[in-house]
């Protein structure tokens, strides 16, 4: 088909409206073959307007809304423009030129004649009715793509004409065309491509439509490369079809995380992330339903590197085509500006196998999508692995759900950026066992309930919401080894597992620090609002904190009237849950508790809490919520030593909660001052807690409660060894106030008398 597989590349003097290039060498150029010439054709790129709305979704052509001119590539031969309106009365703009830096000028007064921006470019803004957040953005280059006619000496004829005068351009092979071409055809004839060692120039991509069933394959992943360094777009682009295997292939792209694009908030309050704006992918799919992506190794990808998106079943509705399974196998991802993998769908049966990624921006993989497995990979210098983030509350959501995971097996390195693994934003059923942190300067496992709200610019309280998100639930996290030792510079807080989503297991798992005690680790974290935690078993050691548990806030953010409001950090429940019925609500101001409500219910649709009675609210109020009856955590079995708090009850609990058979000892650590705080609902029982024998410490510390009551808590069968200060009381009358059963102390000063 003419594809060269060639690394050649020569320099070239080119002329304004001459298709004839002179070159210092034409080396192994052939007539038929497409080339890029550099520096010797301008031309403007997907000039868009994004409104003022969420960007994604109100992105159209530009127009003649604003102009641009004097572009010639002196000053970069592939720039991208975003300027964005930042102010209405006077009309100003924002403006730069290069994604990887900060707005080069803010406020600039938009006088809708020509305006300077830099290196010769200038806009010109059209008269109308501009709004904040209103955005311009277009790609400005130098670079001619053509195909060879005639070749005679140094002398060598394209099909079409430079529109700039140059010296220096730099000419070099483009296999795009020829590769598409054989792609087509093996389609059209039910064939397999085979790329012969090379490397292959394809920007733009290359395109595999309604495939009933191909192979495309490289000879090895080392010495067959296809380079989109020169262009946006996917090394393979696959839309719909049957069956699709991608095997044996290396593939490169122009930006790391060096240069990568800085996300902003618009000035209408959205996230954007500019990054394809100046994209490139090595993978992307939309519908195809099996697909094996097989030893494939990328580097340099701007945008997400492995990226799928099509549609999905929604609940017991099927679409007529959509992803079934997805395997990535034995393939990496080096240095790349965005994710490393995502499926921004709910496609189904995607598995990451013995995978390895060095380097990426954001997440790891960042998957919504149905039934996943990542297993046997490594990890380092990347975002999270993260299950769910399904940022939208869809009905369907209720009934099968999505981010179904197991995540085993798998090994963080902390070198660079230490994402862990975050489960978030509607996931449920979700395995985390077998993974391996080693040196972790960032937080191993996270179980999250928090919620997106949607976004108030576009919200209307009376309509029901379907952007937004549903808290995560359900997750097994077992047999992880998360070492959270870290010496170098830049030293980050970090948590082993922490927990605030309901129905989680939490066991077998060791969290620790070699060496001394680190006082920016916390081992095990728990929060309200979780109902039905279990946390058994587990070995934590040498943290700061070893375990601690702590209440949910919140604050109102929209009063609707006085018994109904919005509010900004509660989980936004799904329609099958508590709902929040009867759940009583602590209103804070500082740390002082000012009042407390009851609340009567919360609607899913439209997000809005209503209290049982009316009390005077304003926006900023704070306040903290738990249930009327049972939580249900059980902690229960747990090791904790050498932590210089061992453990930190600091949350509401409840007349089910129970902290029982733990063994807390002070090990090496030095400097403890209680080795055990409750200031919430707990049944403490049949723990031993020994050796806090240092002055001044205390072994079992009680508070009252966040209302300043005592606890009624019962203690029973508790062992206490070795201890200077058994038992002691932020206030008298506490351990009074409390049950106490079968505690015996050996060795003990302080022993208070039986309540």
């Amino acid at each position: 088909m003419g594809a060269s597989g060639s690394e050649f590349e020569t320099t070239a003097t080119t002329t304004y409206g001459s298709i004839q290039i002179t070159g210092a060498d034409v080396g192994d150029l052939q007539v038929g073959q497409q080339v890029s010439v550099s520096k010797c054709y301008i031309r403007v790129q997907r000039p868009t307007l994004f409104g003022p709305g969420e960007p994604y979704s109100t992105a159209r052509a530009l127009g003649d809304a604003v102009e641009m001119r004097g572009y010639d590539g002196s000053s970069g031969s592939w720039l991208t423009c975003i300027a964005e309106v930042d102010g209405t009365d006077p009309v100003t703009f924002r403006w730069k030129l290069d994604l990887a830096k900060p707005w080069a000028a803010a406020k600039v007064p938009v006088t809708y004649d020509w305006q300077t921006l830099s290196g010769g470019i200038e806009l010109r803004f059209q008269r109308r009715e501009w709004r904040s957040g209103e955005m311009a953005t277009f790609a400005a280059r130098d670079q001619l793509v053509s195909t060879i006619d005639r070749i005679e000496g140094k002398v060598v004829t394209l099909q079409n004409a430079a529109n700039r005068t140059t010296t220096g351009a730099v000419v070099r092979h483009t296999d795009r065309a020829a590769a598409q071409k054989a792609i087509d055809l093996a389609l059209k004839r039910k064939c397999n491509v085979f790329f012969p060692a090379g490397h292959y120039r394809v920007p733009g991509g290359l395109r595999v439509a309604n495939a009933s069933a191909i192979r495309l394959e490289g000879a090895n992943a080392a010495t067959t490369v296809l380079d989109i360094s020169d262009g946006e777009g996917a090394c393979f682009a696959l839309q719909r079809g049957t069956e699709v295997t991608l095997r044996n292939f290396g593939m490169v792209g122009h930006t790391g995380l060096a240069e990568a694009a800085l996300a902003f908030t618009t000035c209408s309050g959205y996230g954007f992330w500019p990054n394809d704006l100046k994209g490139c992918k090595a993978v992307t799919m939309s519908g195809t339903e099996r697909v094996l992506v097989e030893n494939v190794h990328a580097r340099r990808m701007a945008s997400e590197c492995f990226y799928a998106q099509g549609p999905a079943r929604e609940g017991r509705a099927e679409p007529a085509q959509y992803q079934k399974a997805l395997t990535y196998l034995r393939c990496s991802v080096t240095d790349c500006a965005a994710n490393a993998f995502n499926n921004n769908d709910r496609g189904e049966n995607t598995n990451i196998l013995y995978c390895r990624v060095d380097g990426a921006g954001w997440h790891a993989a960042e998957m919504p999508a149905r039934f996943l497995r990542v297993q046997g990979c490594y990890f380092r210098n990347t975002g999270p692995v993260t299950v769910g983030d399904m940022s939208h509350r869809y009905e369907d959501l209720n009934e099968l759900g999505c981010g179904q995971a197991f995540v085993c097996d798998n090994v963080f390195e902390g070198i660079g950026r230490c994402g862990g693994i975050a489960v978030n934003h509607g996931s449920s059923q979700v395995v985390i066992s077998g993974n391996l942190f080693v040196n972790y300067n960032g937080p191993a496992i996270t179980v999250s309930s928090q919620t997106v709200r949607p976004a108030l610019p576009w919200y209307k309280p009376d309509a029901p919401v379907d952007w937004g998100s549903y808290p995560s639930r359900s997750v097994l996290v077992s047999g992880n080894l998360i070492d959270l030792t870290y010496s170098g510079d830049g030293a980050a807080s970090r948590v082993g597992i922490s927990v605030d989503a309901s129905e989680v297991t939490v066991a077998d798992n060791q969290v620790y620090v070699r060496g001394q005690p680190d006082p920016r680790v916390t081992g095990i974290r728990l929060r309200e609002p979780a109902l039905h935690l279990t946390v058994h078993d587990n070995l934590v050691r040498n943290c700061g904190t070893g375990l601690l548990t702590e209440r949910a806030a919140s604050r109102v953010t929209q009063m609707i009237d006085g018994t109904t409001f919005l509010e900004a950090s509660l989980p936004l429940e799904w329609r099958y849950s508590h709902q929040y019925q009867g759940w009583n609500v602590v209103w804070i101001s500082g740390n002082q508790v000012t009042g407390t409500s009851v609340i009567e219910a919360y609607d899913p649709a439209t997000l809005r809490f209503r209290l049982t009675s009316p009390r005077e609210m304003k926006v900023g109020d704070g306040f903290e919520v738990y249930p009327p009856g049972s939580a249900n955590w059980d902690l229960h079995d747990n090791t904790i030593t050498g932590c210089l708090r061992p453990v930190v009850l600091d949350n509401y609990g409840s007349s089910t909660n129970r902290f029982s058979r733990n063994t807390i000892s002070r090990g090496q650590a030095t400097g403890i001052e209680r080795a055990m705080s409750v200031a919430g609902g707990y049944e403490v029982a049949d723990n031993l807690i020994a050796g806090f024998d240092e002055a001044g410490c205390t072994a079992l510390w009680l508070l009252p409660d966040r209302l300043g009551r005592p606890l009624p808590n019962l203690y029973r069968g508790n062992r206490f060894t070795g201890c200077i200060m058994a038992v002691g009381e932020s206030r008298p009358g506490l351990w009074r106030a409390a049950l106490s059963d079968g505690n015996t102390f050996t060795d003990c000063g302080g022993v208070p008398p039986a309540p």
